[in-house]
């Protein structure tokens, strides 16, 4: 496999072509972004935490029967990915209040849901990735009833696998972002990555914040926290 030209780059992740072109390379950088890229900073190290964290976790979803785009990882900052055409949507699955449903719905931080709340968000930067309901999301054409029962179903099983994954290494699952794409057999797919970039992660004990919110609300030891959630994972691995 070749890694060839950079295809497209985001904030915290870049896209590489190669030379078979139903794969791509991602490359996981070492900028932390929050409040939609207003607030930014470069973390040494923190793509490599992001990257293993990430494949580690797709691995596990696909043993579990999760379909991604994820094939394996490459080094320390890259992943070989399936290229996919990827859906305008962001599906956020929330088990505990926590961030914008705290302010938006008057909810206490920390009050756990009767059952898990899957929120969808269109993905478009110019307009602050607003909210918006499985209506909105037919009517613009961003994906058909089916196809939104597929991404909720899976966003669910996701969450039930990964939620017993970190309960057994001691930390809580409050809520995570999900991302889709379509195969060119049509298939729909989780995307992007999973890592504390994407998930809320709480110290089953303590509380304690083991994800990006250390960088929006400026608490410090980012990288600290990162390393501490794949060593539980791993240790985790290993006894498992």
């Amino acid at each position: 496999m070749e890694k060839r030209d950079k295809m497209l780059e985001g904030h915290t992740k870049a896209v590489y072509a190669t030379d078979r072109p139903d794969r791509i390379v991602l490359h996981f950088k070492d900028m932390a972004t929050a409040y939609h890229g207003i607030k930014r900073a470069r973390i040494a190290g923190k793509g490599i935490l992001a990257n293993r964290i990430s494949a580690l976790l797709f691995q596990t979803l696909q043993a579990q029967g999760v379909s991604s785009h994820f094939i394996e990882i490459l080094n320390d900052r890259e992943q070989l990915c399936q290229k996919l055409w990827m859906i305008p949507l962001r599906l956020v699955v929330r088990n505990v209040a926590a961030g914008s449903i705290v302010r938006r719905l008057g909810q206490s931080e920390g009050t756990v849901f009767r059952e898990p709340v899957i929120e969808l968000s269109y993905k478009n930067e110019a307009l602050d990735h607003p909210l918006i309901n499985r209506h909105h999301a037919v009517a613009m054409g961003i994906a058909d009833r089916a196809e939104l029962d597929i991404m909720c179903d899976v966003a669910y099983r996701v969450n039930d696998v990964l939620d017993g994954l970190f309960r057994a290494c001691g930390i809580r699952l409050v809520d995570f972002k999900l991302e889709f794409g379509r195969t060119a057999a049509g298939e729909i797919v989780v995307a992007d990555e999973i890592s504390p970039d994407t998930c809320r992660l709480w110290d089953l004990e303590s509380g304690r914040r083991l994800d990006r919110d250390r960088f929006r609300r400026d608490m410090g030891d980012i990288i600290a926290a990162y390393q501490e959630v794949y060593d539980r994972l791993c240790n985790h691995a290993k006894n498992d």
